[in-house]
């Protein structure tokens, strides 16, 4: 007999060799049905494989991300089953699991191209595999039988993947007439796969290289329940529609250009009105903070990034050295502003007494990202960091960290960001290799983190192998109105770049110390924290951010005159306003101004313009009334100063 630990520590014995779905079945026969995965002592496995020895277990069902991997993952196998049924002969790269489904990376030859036409009768073929309850059956194979397997049947795709592998560590899985090389886990068959939609094709790059060939990537979604298919196609649906690609073009907020380069926005004067405010928004909480502004250049000389450790990290990946007329000078654009900002804390003497020190810029940033991977705003090549980087001593880091921690929560509540997840990215523990700096500095960093998030009472998740290369970081995943999570701010302690730049400071000792460095960048970037706004907004900004408050309208030519005069009035009283003087008929004007989300909307006529007032129509809500100017500013203030005095009140 064996003892198995649940969560509540509750302890029951079993025989050895019991599964996962044993014990579900032990406890509830309607557990058994529900039951998708298992933890064992740290490890997730397939609920058919037999425990040997005393385990601590957890039991997944759909409600747990593990569940839903294993659900996935075991459609992505079905879903090149389908595939193979009806392109014989196709090459498998990887089909893993991401946040909403699944994908599979394949190249179904040269003469064969699969289009978004013909998902719909993939998609048939495996619900009519999912529909046979086929099991999944894992084996263990030696690396010479998975080789021989790959290599008769000709795919050098699973070869590659293979040759990679040790051998001991490799297994099959196999349903039906298709067989993958695997580590799992997977349901134990397909009979809870009841509804799926393939969603689109696209290209990918084998293993990520743009010098390899470009496979064909199909995303996928499958569910235990078709309503949960139908609420999910309505959610994407919604999501189509608050696409940031799409609402920025419709508010002429930002743009692409092939000829300036793929992945760098041209930010139009309604959008860097928007990023203005937002930066002068954070600026101001900023000098409340005791940051000082710094600015630096888009490049610096190979050696500075040398030094840093970024060039090493990201050299090969990254946009290539810029050759000068002099011979051997090598400069970069510049991949991060920290090195930048530690050769400023150089240029003088520090004291303890001048500890902590906030360096603060709006740095724009140079990565290369492969083309497959540019997304809009929030996957680029040329970007904005909200970047500021302290230099404390080591009895102020707690401190300074909480008050980072204060800063992004503050603009979370501001831009009504309701819920997000705090997560603390530590070093991976089997691996140091990819980490620089001293065990005692990174155990140091790591404590500092997890103690700061204590004492604010967070509740956060720990993620290992997370944490940057030079130090440990605590990230705010926002989730949108969508439900989506999003990467936004993030706090890192590093106790390595101020080693490589040999910073010092004189203590109160007057010998000399290294300073501790704190990376922190609220929004993130500009280009993804506006790309998530208005998705999360549906660009509906606040009346505080929003590039245009109010639109005015004459209802024909002959009020043009009286339109101008409200517009200066307004512009003058500090209302961003705009005027719509087309020659079109009053009802168009409305419609197409609701269409570009303005807050509010002004109609001017004969009888407005003799009594010097207003008529107000308020986005989505229509007629407000009448007003004379004076008092339609007033009207606006107070809402705006409504709005922020509302979040306004946490600042220390």
């Amino acid at each position: 007999m064996i003892k198995i630990t649940f969560p509540d520590q509750s302890v029951r014995e079993y025989e050895s060799g019991v599964t996962g779905l044993d014990i579900a079945q032990s406890i509830s026969p309607r557990l058994a049905k529900e039951v998708l995965s298992i933890t064992v002592n740290d490890t997730l496995m397939d609920l058919t494989r037999p425990i040997t020895t005393d385990a601590a277990v957890k039991l997944h069902k759909w409600e747990d991300e593990e569940g839903k991997h294993a659900f996935w993952h075991s459609s992505a196998h079905l879903m090149a089953e389908a595939i193979e049924a009806l392109y014989p002969g196709t090459k498998f790269g990887i089909g893993p699991t991401i946040e909403n489904g699944f994908y599979y990376d394949i190249d179904p030859g040269d003469d064969v191209v699969i289009k978004d036409g013909d998902l719909p009768k993939i998609e048939k073929k495996f619900k009519e595999l999912a529909s046979q309850k086929l099991q999944y059956v894992r084996s263990e194979v030696s690396k010479n039988d998975a080789l021989d397997y790959f290599t008769k049947k000709d795919d050098e795709y699973k070869l590659e993947l293979i040759n990679d592998l040790e051998d001991g560590t490799i297994s099959f899985y196999k349903q039906g007439n298709f067989t993958d090389l695997c580590r799992g886990p997977h349901l134990p068959s397909t009979a809870p796969i009841k509804a799926v939609k393939l969603l689109s094709v696209a290209g990918a790059y084998w293993r990520g290289d743009e010098t390899r060939k470009q496979l064909t990537r199909i995303y996928a979604i499958s569910f235990p329940k078709a309503k949960m298919l139908e609420e999910y196609l309505v959610l994407l649906e919604e999501a189509q529609k608050r696409d940031h690609r799409k609402i920025g073009k419709e508010l002429e907020l930002f743009a692409f250009s092939q000829k300036v380069g793929q992945g760098l926005p041209l930010w139009l004067p309604k959008g860097a009105r928007l990023r203005e405010r937002l930066e002068n928004f954070l600026k101001k909480v900023q000098v409340q903070y005791g940051y000082e502004p710094v600015i630096t250049p888009h490049i610096g000389n190979k050696e500075l990034y040398v030094t840093s450790g970024h060039y090493a990290k990201y050299g090969k990946d990254s946009f290539q050295p810029i050759n000068t007329p002099a011979e051997g000078e090598e400069f970069l654009l510049k991949p991060m502003n920290c090195p930048h900002h530690c050769e400023i804390y150089k240029t003088k003497p520090r004291s303890y007494k001048d500890l902590p020190i906030r360096f603060a810029e709006f740095g724009t940033v140079y990565r290369y990202e492969q083309s497959g991977e540019l997304h809009g705003l929030t996957r680029v090549r040329g970007f904005t960091q909200d970047d500021a980087h302290l230099f404390c001593r080591p009895d102020q880091i707690k401190d300074e960290f909480k008050k980072v921690i204060d800063i992004i929560l503050y603009i979370f509540k501001a831009l009504d960001f309701k819920e997000y997840i705090t997560q603390v990215s530590l070093r991976d523990p089997e691996d140091h290799s990819k980490y620089i700096g001293s065990e005692d500095n990174w155990n140091k960093a790591e404590q500092a983190i997890i103690e700061a998030c204590e004492e604010r009472g967070m509740d956060t998740i720990v993620e290992y192998g997370e944490a940057a290369f030079y130090g440990p970081k605590l990230d705010f995943m926002v989730k949108d109105a969508l439900g989506r999570k999003w990467q936004l701010g993030t706090i890192q302690v590093d106790y390595n770049l101020p080693e490589r730049f040999e910073l010092e400071y004189i203590g109160s000792d007057n010998q000399k110390h290294r300073p501790v460095m704190i990376h922190r960048a609220p929004f993130g970037s500009m280009e993804r924290f506006v790309a998530v706004l208005i998705e999360h907004t549906a660009g509906k900004f606040p009346l505080w951010l929003t590039p245009e408050q109010v639109v005015i309208c004459p209802i024909s030519e002959k009020h043009n005159e009286y339109a101008k005069k409200v517009l200066n009035f307004l512009n003058n009283s500090d209302i961003r306003a705009v005027l719509d003087d087309r020659n079109e008929k009053i009802g168009k004007k409305i419609r197409d101004n609701e269409l570009k989300r303005i807050p509010y909307l002004l109609i001017v006529g004969e009888k407005e313009a003799e009594e010097q007032k207003v008529a107000v129509r308020k986005q989505g809500e229509g007629d407000n009334g009448v007003m004379k100017l004076e008092e339609f500013v007033s009207f606006i203030n107070q809402e705006v100063e409504k709005m922020l005095s509302a979040i306004d009140n946490n600042i220390n």
